[in-house]
């Protein structure tokens, strides 16, 4: 495992990171795994409580296409590591070694669809349970007191950033040794409620711009791109100076 360092935040390269994570999990140490984009470094630079959690996560991957480059541009040959995907070979795994899986995140419709979807599509799959992601302080604790009983191996969580890898650094004690992946909006796309951008977007990098087409609420969100790249060029200009 090698480790890099993006605008301040951790980014580890691996030759196989679901055989990493299923090693974790056969010798009971589990994992936090991040998938870091331009828009989670941006945020973790505002946000140190985020920062922190990254910082001590046991694995960070790059999801996002500015990260990537930015790496290109520092002389290493990497390839994007999308988070979905990512999490969809690991959940792959889980069915054929029978791990248990917890769901939580998206709409109550979305998360029981997502259920269904994978069950049809593994039959060995294991869901040891799930609940969307809206809820207060008392359904939160059932949470917490399910996850503890069932003591998943895998725990997806679907609550968006920072929300949802502040929540794992908070109850990760609940099954140390499972392995808890934040997923963001992925439920939303197993479901089939939304679709991934076409290949020839994703190749060229402009994934994020089929994002914005489906959800144009993101535009202030989406204004964190140019500012990386704003950051990695000051910060290209300072080393050469």
């Amino acid at each position: 495992m090698r480790q890099f360092n993006v605008l301040g935040m951790p980014v580890h390269i691996h030759e196989s990171y679901v055989d990493w994570l299923a090693k974790r999990l056969q010798a009971n140490q589990g994992a936090h795994v991040v998938t870091l984009n331009a828009e989670m470094t941006m945020q973790a630079r505002q946000n140190r409580e985020l920062a922190d959690v990254i910082h001590k996560a046991d694995l960070v991957v790059p999801d996002g296409s500015g990260i990537v480059l930015y790496l290109r541009s520092q002389g290493e040959s990497i390839d994007r590591c999308p988070g979905i995907e990512l999490s969809e070979r690991v959940v792959e795994v889980a069915a054929q070694k029978q791990w248990r899986i917890f769901l939580l995140g998206g709409a109550p419709d979305v998360v029981v669809t997502v259920a269904q979807v994978w069950q049809q599509k593994w039959a060995d799959i294991a869901i040891a349970g799930m609940h969307h992601g809206y809820f207060d302080d008392a359904i939160e604790q059932q949470i917490c007191e399910q996850i503890q009983t069932t003591k998943p191996e895998l725990i997806l969580v679907g609550l968006g950033v920072p929300r949802q890898e502040l929540w794992i650094q908070k109850h990760r004690h609940l099954c140390p040794n499972a392995v808890w992946i934040g997923v963001g909006g992925s439920f939303d796309i197993w479901s089939g409620k939304k679709t991934r951008a076409p290949q020839w977007l994703s190749e060229n990098n402009l994934e994020w711009l089929y994002r914005l087409y489906q959800e144009p609420w993101r535009w202030r969100r989406m204004l964190s791109l140019p500012h990386f790249v704003w950051c990695v060029t000051k910060e290209s200009w300072s080393k050469k100076s």
